[in-house]
């Protein structure tokens, strides 16, 4: 079984998010979206509220587990007998950070594969950051969130549903 690990802060999951989860199953019988707790990016959401956005968006998918996980993700990628990190490029911008990434998870374990997969076009310009701008200035969510998603963002940053 060939299990691939989709790691991320998800603040807040996103229809990118979800789309590149989809995409993971062609490629991997098994797909972990592991949520990170990641302090330094400050985010909105607790990792447990993370984790319950994800689960609640990722439901209807089969062979898709979702966890919370402390630590180096390479070590948990081990630890798991995953055969991959999956990692979404949505444009030019993202591949420095995350080529550099892969090159550091390949340095701390040789047998850790790093994949990049591009989003459909329709999400390849969205980010967590970008749509939490969206939600605080009353911009429409539907196009990028999940119904049940976009209405715990607005209540968050205390704007109406739009």
């Amino acid at each position: 079984m060939k299990i691939g690990v989709y790691p991320g802060t998800f603040d807040p999951i996103t229809h990118g998010h979800t789309d590149i989860i989809v995409r993971s199953l062609r490629v991997f019988d098994k797909v972990i979206v592991a949520v990170a707790p990641n302090p330094t990016k400050r985010p909105l959401f607790d990792l447990a509220e993370r984790l319950e956005m994800v689960k609640l968006v990722t439901k209807g998918l089969p062979h898709v587990e979702v966890v919370t996980f402390k630590g180096l993700l390479v070590e948990y990628v081990q630890k798991r007998k995953a055969h991959a990190v999956i990692r979404g490029l949505r444009a030019i911008s993202d591949f420095e950070y995350e080529f550099q990434m892969a090159l550091v998870n390949r340095k701390l374990n040789k047998s850790v594969e790093t994949v990049f997969l591009m989003p459909s076009e329709e999400y390849s310009y969205l980010t967590s950051t970008i749509i939490k701008e969206v939600a605080r200035f009353g911009g429409r969510l539907t196009d990028f969130l999940h119904p049940q998603v976009a209405q715990r963002l607005l209540r968050r940053i205390g704007t109406r549903a739009t």
